[in-house]
């Protein structure tokens, strides 16, 4: 009788070993769109956004979460939008079709503006970089931000222009994206608030590399700043360009140019460039220590612009699905608006009624013998 017990005994045993074994094997999988620019002049930018959303997903998984009383896997679902509106729109359909959870991205302002209309009508909660004011004053419901907008972001730069710069007589150039105009406005807005003078308003577009013509009319106007709404694979030959041409006059810009690509484009000419980024330096960051290391460790780099913003924006969607306890869209969405966590940028990252980024800082840069100093952090903390 005894060894009959021991055998059913051992028998129960192996049984629910491979019933936990089955469970862990079952894990539903939640499907969770990712769109940037993957190829092209702007591919560093969504490789940059793509790895901190993969460490937020690795890391959420890692904890092997259980909603609606099921195990469950996110599977992030990319794709590449080639920083264009029509292959935007047309990406965020197929991802629709997919059957996507939720959506991270997309990157520039340009791409996200039309396609969030496609994921509103779907009910889809998206989570984008894109810091065009547009985005978030459209009224959709959905739409949240992973960075501060460009009319925070560009009423910092154009006062600390006027006022920490000393400034009067600025030039403006713009790349003619929802980004770079967007945020060249909200500069010119707040330079002329703080008492600087516009001489010149030009633009250009987002492939250009020839700035000769446009720099050689503003140099007649003899300003003191040349601000530049765009990105690094424009900013860097207008730099160079610049000086080429004699300007003392520095440039200015905003984050997308305040990156590694921008100095090795720009090389020499880079010096006493100026550049507003959203949020603080990696090292003021609350879990910046934390999250250059792991990520270090995982992609064999170094920390670039986006990533860590990226990464708590996909938190801040996962975390929603865990709190309402459903991966159904309509569920969790109020419980993604409702956020307030400590993430790597922020102590306390939570959405206003639009969508936008509470309480989100703004930091001002400057070349310094080929890298990026320090000038000034406001708010963020």
């Amino acid at each position: 009788m005894k060894h009959t017990m021991t055998k059913l005994a051992a028998a129960m045993t192996f049984a629910g070993l491979f019933a936990g074994t089955a469970v862990a094997q079952q894990a539903e999988d939640v499907k969770v769109g990712y769109a940037g620019p993957l190829t092209g002049a702007q591919a560093h930018y969504g490789k940059d956004m793509q790895n901190g959303i993969t460490l937020a997903v690795e890391d959420f998984n890692a904890t092997k979460p259980v909603i609606g009383g099921k195990p469950v896997r996110i599977v992030l679902d990319s794709a590449d939008d080639q920083a264009d509106p029509r292959t935007g729109t047309t990406v965020a359909q197929r991802l629709v079709d997919d059957g996507i959870k939720g959506m991270l991205g997309h990157f520039n302002s340009g791409t996200t503006i039309p396609a969030s209309r496609i994921y509103a009508n779907a009910g889809i909660p998206q989570v984008a970089m894109a810091t065009a004011p547009e985005y978030t004053t459209q009224g959709f419901k959905t739409a949240f931000r992973m960075m501060t907008s460009d009319t925070q972001q560009g009423s910092v730069a154009g006062e600390f222009a006027v006022k920490n710069l000393k400034v009067k007589k600025i030039a403006i150039v713009d790349d003619r994206t929802a980004y770079g105009q967007g945020l060249a406005d909200q500069f010119e807005k707040a330079a002329k608030a703080a008492g600087g003078t516009v001489v010149d308003r030009e633009f250009t577009n987002d492939k250009a590399v020839d700035f000769k013509a446009i720099l050689t009319k503003i140099k007649s106007t003899n300003p003191d700043l040349v601000y530049y709404g765009g990105a690094d694979s424009q900013a860097g030959p207008m730099a160079k360009q610049m000086k080429t041409l004699g300007f003392r006059a520095p440039l200015m810009a905003g984050e997308m140019v305040k990156t590694d690509t921008f100095l090795k484009i720009a090389g020499d000419a880079a010096d006493g460039t100026v550049a507003s980024l959203a949020g603080l330096p990696m090292n003021e960051m609350p879990g910046g220590a934390d999250y250059e290391a792991k990520y270090k460790k995982r992609f064999n780099e170094d920390v670039q612009t986006y990533s860590p913003y990226a990464y708590d924006g996909a938190m801040a969607l996962f975390n929603a699905m865990k709190a309402a306890n459903s991966t159904d869209p309509a569920k969790y969405l109020p419980f993604l608006a409702k956020t307030d966590m400590q993430g790597v940028t922020a102590k306390h990252l939570s959405y206003d009624t639009k969508g936008d980024l509470k309480n989100g800082g703004i930091t001002l840069y400057k070349v310094v013998g080929g890298k990026w100093t320090t000038l000034q952090s406001v708010g963020g903390k």
